[in-house]
């Protein structure tokens, strides 16, 4: 076996894991470390460069629900901050919070682990190892052997049902009203840092469907941009705000190019019940084509099915609570 993978896979074999007397050793690490696997073996992670994304948080939960059989609570924060404990594994801060990384204080919040940390790099040594699928699949089999030898079958079952399909049927077919009292009896079920876990996922989701329900087009301008690569240039914008409306939903969302997203949130822009484009008196340009001003009085691209037309509900109050006139 070459070298450089035996180095690793001892790594793996003696990770530092806490302890408790009633739980026994935690599990979160080895989960993320597969969950980080998988996400390579997909091609959704294409450097060494290990954001937090919401496709890492779900395969988390779903990796977890798969082996634990202990009752640790499921935290994804505390295995991705103290991973820095492990040689292959490196935090990188935003600018001016390096004092994080020699602070005896944990980041046991999620909400924390995101304000605070850019990303984590693992070596890239160990990256180009998992890229390729042999040594995956030894990773993978060293780490479900040493740490979940009595669930490890479960790890390579697959899910007809995920976390994820269930939240993406919810965001495409359910009323404004079912979806909103999901997410208060989320609120009222999980503990803080679940919830806050779930709103992350569920936003992220919102955020990769509504281009897709658009073709990837601007509705106002028709800019549409595809590379190869999973890069995203059109954003999904919330006609109401999640924290005032509790929806991600399909009809509480439009595609738009960044900077008529900015205008839309900031007043400068809105859409009316006939799906035609307003823009603010307040809005002074020069002639340029790259004028917002352009688009008053256009009327928007719609999707193709009309259930996921924007509600006329949540552009009214944006035509009332945030337009500038």
């Amino acid at each position: 076996m070459h070298s450089s993978i035996e180095k690793y896979i001892h790594y793996f074999l003696k990770l530092n894991r806490g302890f408790n007397k009633g739980l026994g050793y935690a599990p979160h690490k080895p989960i993320l470390l597969l969950s980080v696997i998988n996400l390579i073996q997909k091609r959704l992670i294409t450097s060494n460069r290990i954001f937090i994304t919401p496709e890492l948080v779900l395969t988390f939960k779903e990796i977890w629900k798969k082996l634990v059989d202990t009752p640790h609570t499921e935290n994804f924060a505390l295995p991705f901050f103290h991973l820095k404990s492990e040689p292959f594994w490196n935090l990188v801060t935003y600018n001016g919070l390096d004092n994080l990384l020699t602070s005896s204080k944990s980041i046991k919040s999620f909400k924390t682990l995101k304000d605070n940390i850019a990303f984590a790099e693992i070596d890239k040594e160990l990256f180009t190892l998992i890229s390729d699928s042999l040594n995956s699949t030894i990773f993978i089999q060293v780490l479900l052997d040493t740490y979940f030898p009595a669930t490890k079958e479960y790890y390579f079952l697959s899910e007809h049902n995920s976390t994820e399909q269930q939240i993406e049927i919810q965001i495409l077919n359910d009323p404004k009203e079912q979806y909103q009292s999901h997410i208060k009896e989320l609120r009222d079920k999980l503990d803080k840092e679940e919830f806050e876990e779930e709103i992350f996922v569920r936003g992220g989701l919102f955020k990769r469907m509504i281009p897709k329900i658009y073709n990837n087009t601007c509705c106002v301008s028709g800019m549409k941009i595809e590379t190869s690569k999973s890069i995203q240039m059109i954003d999904a914008c919330h006609i109401i705000p999640f924290r005032t409306s509790l929806d991600d939903t399909i009809p509480n969302g439009i595609s738009l190019s960044p900077n008529l997203h900015r205008a839309f949130d900031r007043g400068l822009l809105t859409i009316n019940k006939d799906y035609i484009v307003r823009i603010s008196p307040e809005v002074k340009e020069s002639d340029s084509v790259y004028s917002i001003s352009q688009f008053d009085g256009f009327k928007i691209s719609l999707p193709k099915e009309p259930k996921w037309y924007p509600s006329i509900e949540s552009l009214t109050w944006h035509n009332q609570k945030i337009f500038i006139l």
